[in-house]
């Protein structure tokens, strides 16, 4: 059968401009594709979970600090906390990681809900105080980033490994 023919053949379909039903070659495609070289489960999750923590309205505060990379060596310290300032249009937040856990502070000072991300869903949540300032008993183990909601606006920082 020609192309030609299977055009006149398959009438139930609604051709393309070269006689084949795109809509249904692509879902045989994707069928095909489903039972070949399926998706693996691992990687869906990663996708899922990557979209999840997608905020559109959310600005992205850089790390313009880390005292792993630039801070100087002290000598015969030991234990240092982790220093780490983040940028986000005039926001700037401050934030220590130690044994003791992590501390930080918004400036200009503000009260914020700090969402602590370690996946789709905030692993802990925090309130920063009038001064900007917030707490978490324990720092962060593994990626994490922090999420910002403060005045109707939305702070992601970048993300980092604790």
């Amino acid at each position: 059968m020609t192309g030609h023919d299977r055009a006149h053949h398959d009438g139930d379909r609604a051709p393309g401009g070269d006689g084949f039903d795109d809509a249904a070659l692509e879902e045989e495609l994707r069928q095909a594709a489903a039972v070949l070289d399926p998706v693996p489960a691992a990687l869906r999750r990663l996708a899922l979970d990557a979209y999840a923590l997608h905020d559109l309205d959310a600005e992205i505060a850089e790390l313009t600090f880390d005292s792993l990379l630039d801070a100087l060596p002290v000598r015969g310290a030991a234990d240092v906390p982790r220093m780490l300032t983040f940028q986000a249009g005039d926001l700037t937040v401050d934030v220590e990681l130690g044994e003791d856990g992590l501390l930080g502070q918004l400036m200009p000072p503000r009260p914020a809900r700090v969402e602590v991300l370690r996946g789709p869903r905030p692993d802990s949540c925090l309130t920063a105080d009038d001064l900007g300032r917030f707490t978490a008993p324990a720092p962060p183990a593994g990626p994490f980033a922090l999420r910002l909601r403060t005045d109707g606006a939305v702070v992601v920082t970048e993300w980092l490994r604790a």
